[in-house]
């Protein structure tokens, strides 16, 4: 009674996000209604691996009573504090400092949002403001990659280089641009790296050439393409880029929300190349899904031109109701603990190595073109013909019947539209539960067997 009833309610009142609408309406919904560690149980009872991490958030894995016990805390001794008027409190000022201390470069500025999408946002304001300070109002284009992801807000979806997020949102915007990604299974320049790197740079200073480097702000990036397909660049791309938009006198921001606090090994992806970005956007990970939170991290150079720039006594204008909220302040420093000190980093490291080994495996299944992979972050990339890399046709319907077989097998994992699984477990995953992933993958895989050519 209770199941039909919560599917009766989704169906009438709960509009799901990124989700086919009328598709959803007559499938309906799967409630999820426990977890711990990498396994959920959905309210049929079934018990799941989730090879996902939630939505490549819940980097701890599910059920951590230290987690529980720091929002519990602090929502009995303060359950909310504004961060405006020069009020502040314990844990956004800790956890502010720790996050500049852990960060690269000389991010030691944090602006806290409630995800990923707003920390987009407000680094695409703080762009501008700090160009106007400059006294250069005309520099205010921006060039993402293809198949970059960065938020679905209105003007982070623009930002976003996937068809869904603009076809009829009037996106994206005329000083929003991308260039070809670095995408080594189906670049034109082929699968050598440098080839890629010199292919990219060349491609960001044209497109500054064409713009007119006098409109052009910055460079946004991730360190690997996640809603993309998790396209994993050629080692040294993002420092060849780097160094292409000082050269050009053009902001360098990476797209730390989903690669951020362990993903793909060491604490933030920008460590693999010593990057110094200009600014970096995190969420996801921060908190570990348990309780909403983002943040955009401002280098020291970039700060100071805008705080000189805001008239003594007059706000700066953009903020938030619930940035810097204690509640999710106090969790993200719980999980932060467990991350360095309780070995989860560690962890996540050592079983990546698996993960990439048992991965690796992979490359023989009929229907797997490539396999990319960076910690334990990773996608499978399905073709039909593995001489051709023909994709599956539309009409194939692979993305739902990956997800079909999933379910039935007892695995979560994300099936793009174009048939690519994303993979993202928890960094608590042991080398059994990768196993087990594997082994529940591979019968999904054979599930649709028939799609060859």
């Amino acid at each position: 009674m209770r199941s039909n009833s919560l599917t009766e309610k989704d169906r009438a009142h709960y509009m799901h996000p990124v989700t086919p609408l009328r598709l959803h309406e007559r499938r309906g919904v799967t409630v999820l209604q426990s977890a711990k560690g990498a396994m959920l149980t959905d309210s049929s009872g079934k018990t799941l691996l989730d090879g996902f991490a939630g939505l490549w958030c819940v980097n701890t894995g599910y059920g951590h009573d230290s987690i529980v016990a720091a929002a519990t805390e602090q929502m009995q001794r303060l359950p909310y504090a504004t961060g405006y008027f020069h009020f502040g409190s314990e844990p956004a000022i800790e956890l502010a400092a720790e996050l500049a201390e852990l960060s690269p470069g000389d991010l030691n500025h944090v602006f806290f949002t409630l995800g990923g999408s707003d920390a987009v946002d407000s680094v695409i304001r703080m762009v501008h403001y700090y160009n106007n300070a400059r006294g250069l109002p005309n520099k205010k284009a921006f060039i993402g990659l293809e198949r970059g992801y960065h938020g679905s807000s209105s003007n982070g979806a623009g930002l976003t280089a996937l068809p869904v997020f603009h076809d009829g949102f009037d996106l994206p915007r005329t000083w929003q641009h991308h260039i070809a990604s670095p995408y080594p299974y189906r670049h034109e320049a082929g699968p050598d790296g440098a080839a890629i790197i010199a292919a990219s740079v060349g491609a960001l200073k044209a497109k500054v050439n064409e713009l007119g480097a006098d409109t052009v702000a910055a460079f946004i990036c991730e360190p690997v393409q996640g809603s993309g397909g998790v396209i994993v660049p050629p080692q040294g791309f993002l420092t060849a880029m780097q160094a292409a938009c000082r050269d050009l006198g053009i902001l360098f921001i990476i797209d730390e929300v989903i690669t951020g606090f362990g993903r793909t090994g060491p604490m933030f992806a920008c460590e693999h190349e010593g990057l110094t970005p200009d600014f970096m956007t995190i969420a996801k990970g921060l908190t570990a899904g348990y309780v909403p939170m983002g943040a955009a991290l401002v280098s020291d150079a970039v700060y100071q031109v805008i705080a000189d720039a805001v008239p003594d006594g007059t706000p700066f204008g953009h903020g938030f109701t619930y940035s810097g909220h204690p509640v999710s302040a106090a969790v993200a420093r719980a999980v932060l603990k467990l991350y360095r000190e309780g070995g989860l980093i560690d962890n996540g490291q050592r079983v990546g190595a698996y993960f990439g080994q048992r991965l690796g495996e992979l490359r023989q299944h009929p229907l797997v073109g490539d396999v990319r992979f960076q910690g334990l972050l990773a996608g499978i990339e399905v073709v039909t013909d593995k001489e051709t890399k023909a994709k599956p046709a539309a009409h194939q319907n692979v993305s739902a019947r990956l997800s079909e077989a999933g379910y039935r097998h007892g695995l979560i994992f994300r099936a793009f539209a174009d048939g690519t699984i994303g993979l993202a477990p928890p960094l608590c995953i042991t080398n059994d539960k990768v196993d087990m992933l594997m082994e529940r993958l591979t019968a999904s895989l054979n599930d649709i067997i028939d799609i060859r050519g």
